[in-house]
């Protein structure tokens, strides 16, 4: 039951309530300064962060599910759900700073995001449930695919966003350090076809995300 309380209050929280990130954004000293971007640039920043951002409401309810499963199943695995709940607490920085660019750049979250959120649960339920080694194998995959996503939005952010730009590098490297704390921690190899699908519902979300 606690369990429980802790994953509504996150779900919660990650929705309806304005996240404190624990680390100072990484946006540059001179960002602040910078000469404000032409319209057709800041539309563009502004599309692309609600993908981030909605990126992020994901993360936090995959890993609120896969720490739920760890500390639910027939056997409890305590030191998986802290290390997955570690993880989450980067991510709420990741959406805090997103969710801060955001009103920076005059552009709002996507409507759809309880319904993003509701997904991913399911998706990190069923993963949590299948054992600590898929457990971890999907935060590999996961944490693979929105790195190589956030590499696609470095190319594609207006050059002058230099406060975009800096946000998404450090997910990125952050992003990249989780999959490697999960494989070192045993992680799973998970099968081609299970990626494909990842991959696909991946792209659904960040093409409907960039408009809605």
């Amino acid at each position: 039951m606690d369990a429980l309380l802790v994953a509504a209050d996150s779900a919660l929280r990650t929705l309806f309530v304005s996240p404190r990130a624990s680390r100072a954004c990484p946006t540059l000293p001179e960002a602040a300064e910078a000469p404000a971007l032409p319209a057709h640039e800041q539309a563009l920043s502004g599309a692309l962060m609600r993908v981030n951002h909605v990126g992020e409401v994901c993360a936090q309810a995959l890993y609120t599910a896969q720490a739920l499963a760890a500390r639910s199943g027939p056997r409890p695995n305590e030191s998986l759900a802290r290390q997955l709940e570690a993880a989450g607490r980067e991510e709420t920085d990741h959406l805090a700073w997103t969710a801060e660019r955001l009103r920076e750049l005059g552009a709002r979250p996507s409507l759809l995001n309880p319904l993003w959120y509701a997904g991913a649960f399911g998706l990190g339920l069923v993963a949590g449930r299948l054992g600590p080694g898929v457990s971890l194998g999907f935060v590999v995959e996961t944490e693979r695919q929105v790195e190589a996503h956030l590499a696609g939005h470095m190319d594609r952010l207006p050059a002058a966003d230099q406060a975009s730009r800096a946000i998404v590098a450090q997910m990125k490297d952050d992003e990249a350090r989780h999959a490697r704390e999960a494989q070192r921690a045993g992680a799973t190899e998970l099968p081609a076809p299970v990626k494909l699908l990842m991959k696909g519902a991946a792209k659904v979300m960040t093409t409907v995300a960039h408009r809605i």
